[in-house]
């Protein structure tokens, strides 16, 4: 970055650590009606470029997931807070939070109906472990329970073999039972409403979960196969045994055990006898969030969530290392630019009336599990007083659908919970930064869901308003081509900045924003 500053101040400057710009005082004088601007500037191209030469290089070695890459880039981070003098969040003073996750191996074994054996791969998908026998199958239609609609009324789940299916109930006229409009609620959703199911049926104590979605056994499927040919798990939050086995049916599978399931939804007790004989051999994985605080001036028990995931993909089968620079190296270095311009306006007096936290989470690539631990497990910091996430995922490309048209950011999620986060958002943008704000993947209906994609969404699930930062996909995502020398610099600079003024405004400003439109 050019430097304009005089001799004197010029000198202090370079007598300072070069990987850091720091605030001269004669700026911090011009800047006294409109202090976010002046530590706006310390986020720099060069300081940009330099972080994400280091953490998108070979020898971070693509950063997966427990993997000696990732060790790598937890360290890099810890040293930048420390050297920022950022401290840790954690009482104990360890930037590290660890996260306990598991691979879960595919299990061997077979379910059993009376003289009907089901194969696993073929009838039925799982990556669960359990053993249960029980003379009879309850079948608990769609496995809902909402304040307009339940399927629980008259069964009890406990300790039993559960079997439901996909979606959820429609009136005769099309609206549907949960929402009470034409628009389906959350159950209806793939991965969403599988979780609250299988969460729900965890909760009443059922054993085992007999899922049944014929429009999308062939994804569950494809993703079994995969694990099946590569010799690989599935990698989560390490659990403990009380979860409800989730094993996914198939359309043959289903009507043999209820041959009226697509009719009927109505709870019953089968008369089928059941018998489940699944075991696997887990493999325990150390990995860990790195998580930093600058604590507020005068609201310090709010706080502003900062996110990115230090993770990614790491080294393909031929040798080529993944280094993520884009994915979501862009979205981590943003993240110690944004931290340094908040530790510069500390140091000047102007500290952040509420507090900022930092956090890096692992596991992102695995299934969001370095956030969901955050937020499900083990937050921090009471989710109570957790006024918004701010998460940045892929923020240094140009999606090629925008055919050149730079000076813009996908934004998604800003309107979901919070009217007041939107208008903030809107605002900051157009008195600072004027960047085209794109809300093509907001709208509902997006088929790429990535409203449910990245860590933002462990967030959201808990009435936490979001907004999610993204520069949308290119021919390089997830591919050893994404790679430092294709990120666009000044985009970067110019999308972190934007991050850091709208953390800076809900910071500073008099009163929490409003979460108008919770969802539970």
């Amino acid at each position: 970055m050019q430097n304009k500053l005089p001799l004197l101040a010029l000198a202090l400057f370079m007598a300072c650590n070069s990987s850091q710009t720091t605030v001269s005082e004669s700026q911090e004088n011009k800047s006294m009606a409109d202090p976010a601007k002046t530590y706006a500037a310390t986020i720099t191209e060069s300081e940009l470029r330099e972080h994400l030469f280091t953490y998108a290089s070979d020898e971070f070695e693509g950063r997966e997931t427990g993997k000696e890459g990732q060790k790598k880039a937890v360290n890099y981070l810890k040293e930048q807070y420390q050297q920022m003098q950022i401290p840790a969040a954690q009482a104990n003073g360890n930037y590290f939070q660890e996260v306990p996750l598991e691979i879960t191996k595919l299990p061997e074994g077979s379910v059993a109906s009376g003289d009907a054996t089901y194969t696993m791969g073929k009838d039925f998908i799982t990556f669960s472990s359990v053993e249960i026998s029980s003379d009879q199958l309850v079948y608990a239609g769609y496995g809902i329970e909402d304040t307009n609609y339940t399927d629980f009324d008259a069964i009890d789940v406990a300790g039993k073999v559960v079997l439901i299916k996909a979606g959820e109930p429609v009136k005769e006229d099309k609206t549907y039972s949960v929402s009470g409009s034409m628009q389906p609620s959350e159950w209806s959703r793939m991965s969403e409403g599988l979780a609250k199911k299988a969460e729900l049926l965890t909760e009443k104590g059922a054993k085992a979960i007999l899922f049944y979605d014929p429009k999308n056994y062939s994804r569950f499927k494809r993703s079994f196969d995969y694990m099946s040919r590569n010799n690989s798990g599935r990698m989560g939050l390490k659990q403990e045994d009380n979860s409800a086995a989730l094993i996914v049916i198939s359309k043959d599978m289903a009507a043999s055990l209820h041959p009226e399931i697509d009719e009927k939804a109505e709870a019953t007790l089968l008369d089928k006898p059941i018998e489940i004989k699944l075991k696997s051999e887990n493999e325990q994985i150390s990995s860990e969030n790195v998580v930093a605080v600058i604590k507020g001036s005068e609201k310090p028990e709010e706080y502003i969530v900062v996110s990115s995931h230090l993770d990614h993909i790491g080294v393909n089968d031929d040798g080529k290392i993944n280094n993520g620079a884009d994915d979501d190296g862009s979205g981590t270095v943003a993240m110690l630019e944004i931290a340094e311009a908040f530790k510069e306006a500390v140091k000047a007096g102007n500290g952040p009336k509420r507090s900022l936290v930092f956090l890096h989470v692992t596991g992102e690539e695995k299934g969001l599990l370095g956030s969901q631990y955050y937020t499900d497990v083990d937050p921090i910091f009471p989710l109570a007083n957790t006024v918004a996430n701010l998460n940045i995922d892929m923020i240094g490309r140009i999606d090629p659908k925008r055919d050149g048209d730079r000076n813009y950011i996908y934004l998604i999620g800003s309107d979901k919970l919070s009217t007041d986060l939107h208008q903030l958002s809107e605002s900051v943008n157009d008195e600072y930064t004027n960047i085209e704000l794109d809300y093509t993947y907001n709208d509902e209906d997006d088929p790429n869901r990535f409203y449910y994609r990245s860590d933002h969404y462990n967030f959201a699930k808990n009435n936490i308003p979001i907004i999610f930062y993204f520069n949308g996909t290119h021919a390089d995502y997830h591919r050893d081509t994404d790679t430092p020398d294709k990120i666009n610099y000044d985009l970067l600079k110019n999308r972190t900045q934007l991050v850091f003024y709208t953390a800076w405004e809900l910071a500073n400003r008099d009163r929490r924003i409003i979460v108008d439109k919770a969802t539970k």
